[in-house]
């Protein structure tokens, strides 16, 4: 059987538990003040604009890689079997934009 408890070992279990429910209650005041909700969702946007960026440079990256490739050798020199047929045609877009609004005015 519990032994019985003392009126002293009673009185310092709740003036225990009431400073816990104190501790508690400023936590969840704390949790729940506007300024800290709004520093949480600005925290949780930084974090996914941050993952989106990484993830557009990682993608942007790619694909520079992958054009830069097309174009130059392994070495570094470039590729002009396949820079001047790409010159060439810029330049001809680049001439059909002019000559057409030309026209126009």
């Amino acid at each position: 059987m519990a032994e019985a408890r003392t009126p002293a070992q009673i009185e310092a279990d709740i003036a225990r538990r009431r400073q816990e429910l104190a501790v508690t209650l400023d936590e969840i005041g704390v949790r729940m003040h506007p300024a800290t909700i709004i520093g949480d969702a600005k925290a949780k946007v930084a974090s996914k604009v941050d993952q989106t960026a990484g993830r557009a440079y990682v993608a942007a990256n790619r694909v520079v890689s992958e054009v830069r490739s097309r174009f130059v050798d392994e070495v570094g020199a470039p590729r002009l079997e396949r820079i001047v047929p790409v010159a060439m045609l810029a330049v001809g877009v680049v001439g059909l934009i002019t000559v057409s609004r030309r026209r126009k005015r």
